[in-house]
């Protein structure tokens, strides 16, 4: 397995095979968010193919770097893959200044709460949705501690 920088491309087919992403982005919305924003694009690549990947970007321009997108082929989990893509965009950010990590999630995500969790993120806020399941919960991690 080897975790390296993408490209959009790979990434929107890879998302295309990851079941919790309902309607993955196409690529013109990933160059409309990222555009000339400082980003971070991640893939792991494992048996020849893109299995993985982790996408951050700028998005606040606060001190914060933003996990935006991600996702792991359901044949590739369990193997701690996406932990390693996490802790190199967290290292990633940290050398180029950002003091602290973000994200959300929706509540149906569970294993995705958890594994936040788990990586030292914690609750910072939450967003109700009509459906329960749909509302989005918040984290954040300080970096460089």
């Amino acid at each position: 397995m080897k975790i390296r920088e993408g490209t959009i491309t790979e990434i929107v087919e890879a998302s295309q095979h990851v079941p919790e992403l309902m309607n993955p982005y196409e690529e013109r919305v990933y160059h409309e968010r990222l555009g000339d924003t400082e980003h971070l694009m991640l893939v792991a690549e494992a048996d020849g193919k893109v299995v993985g990947f982790k996408v951050g970007y700028n998005r606040y321009k606060d001190g914060s770097f933003y996990s935006w997108m991600g996702g792991l082929l359901p044949a590739y989990r369990g193997q701690g893959i996406y932990q390693q893509l996490t802790e190199i965009m967290e290292q990633w950010a940290s050398e180029n200044g950002y003091s602290h990590m973000l994200l959300k999630t929706r509540n149906k995500l569970k294993p995705m709460i958890r594994f936040c969790l788990s990586q030292g993120y914690h609750v910072s806020g939450f967003s109700e949705h009509k459906d329960p399941m749909e509302s989005r919960v918040y984290f954040r991690k300080e970096l460089g501690l």
